[in-house]
C-alpha cells in the first residue's frame, strides 16, 4: 500500500477516533450534551477546530513527504523531520487533537469532553515522556539532541534551523 494510502488510513483510525468517534460517543452516549443551536461560543468553535485539523493534515502530510513514514511508531518516518511546523514545535499533530478536542469542548459546552481532552492530553504526554522521546533519541542520536533542545514539545518556540 503506497506511503499516502497508509498516511490516510491510520489518520481516520487513530486521530479520527480520538477526535470524531470518541467525542461522539461521549456527547450522545455517554454524558449527553445537546448542542445548544449556533452561537457565538460555537462559531467561535471553528477557530479551534479548523485550525487543529490543519495543523494536524500539515503535520501528517510532512511525516510522509519528508520523513517517509506515517503518524504510528510501527510505520514511523525513517528520516528526522524538522521541517514545516516542526520546525517550531515537536508535536505538531498532538497540538493539532488537542485543538480540535477543545473547540469540541467549547462547541457542545461539554465539562465531559474537557475532562476527556485532560485524560488524553496526560496519556499523550506520559507516552512521549517514556517512549516516544527516548525511541528518537536512540534512533536519530546528537540530531535529535540538538532538536530537542532547540524546539519545544508543545508550545511554538524558536525556529529550528538545521545544521
Amino acid at each position: 500500500m503506497s506511503l499516502f494510502l497508509r498516511s490516510l488510513l491510520f489518520t481516520v483510525l487513530f486521530p479520527g477516533t480520538v477526535t470524531v468517534v470518541l467525542p461522539w460517543l461521549i456527547v450522545t452516549r455517554w454524558w449527553p450534551a445537546e448542542f445548544p443551536g449556533w452561537g457565538a461560543s460555537q462559531v467561535a468553535a471553528l477557530v479551534p477546530i479548523a485550525l487543529g485539523v490543519a495543523v494536524l493534515l500539515h503535520s501528517v502530510w510532512t511525516f510522509a513527504a519528508v520523513g517517509r513514514g506515517t503518524l504510528v511508531p510501527v510505520d514511523a518516518p525513517r528520516k528526522l523531520v524538522v521541517v514545516g511546523l516542526y520546525r517550531y514545535v515537536r508535536n505538531p499533530m498532538y497540538v493539532g487533537v488537542a485543538a480540535i478536542l477543545l473547540g469540541e469542548a467549547l462547541m457542545f459546552r461539554s465539562r465531559a469532553l474537557l475532562g476527556y481532552t485532560a485524560v488524553w492530553f496526560a496519556m499523550v504526554n506520559l507516552f512521549i515522556l517514556v517512549y516516544e522521546e527516548p525511541y528518537l533519541g536512540s534512533r536519530f542520536g546528537d540530531s535529535y539532541a540538538r532538536y530537542r533542545r532547540a524546539v519545544g514539545r508543545w508550545l511554538p518556540g524558536r525556529r529550528y534551523d538545521s545544521p
